[in-house]
């Protein structure tokens, strides 16, 4: 029989992988394109995987989307999918995760499906993100994939 020594009340952590219905519906197209020009077109050398940790063990920031360099060990690409509420606090978290962390990325998405909105932010941007779609460091518009 299994027993727990913890006797507290029952607390959900929501990590946020439990979003709408929409947010998700975002984040499996993206995976599933990108999988494919990963997988099966052999197009795209980095390895599309959703809502993965940027490193091993607790407490590292999980994007919605990464885009792994499974030779060099480093998340390449990050894509946030947010609503028009999240939209400027993911931008600021993509900025962030580039600019003042050592995880190897060199560029982030953040895509609003409210508005269909894309915002892309490369390292060395100097804060300011570009509205597009397209990925310098894939060689891929990400915009007709959703």
């Amino acid at each position: 029989m299994y027993t727990t020594s913890y006797s507290g009340p029952f607390l959900v952590n929501d990590d946020g992988t439990n979003s709408a219905m929409d947010h998700q519906i975002v984040i499996g197209k993206l995976t599933v394109d990108l999988g494919n020009l990963h997988y099966y077109d052999k197009t795209l050398p980095l390895t599309p995987l959703p809502e993965t940790p940027l490193a091993e063990g607790p407490g590292h920031p999980v994007p919605d989307v990464i885009l792994y360099d499974t030779v060099a060990e480093e998340t390449k690409v990050i894509i946030e999918v947010c609503q028009t509420r999240g939209q400027r606090n993911d931008l600021k978290k993509v900025i962030h995760l580039i600019e003042d962390n050592d995880y190897g990325i060199l560029e982030g998405f953040v895509y609003n499906y409210k508005t269909r909105e894309w915002l892309r932010y490369r390292k060395g941007d100097g804060g300011a993100a570009t509205a597009t779609s397209y990925s310098e460091v894939m060689g891929v518009d990400l915009g007709p994939m959703v």
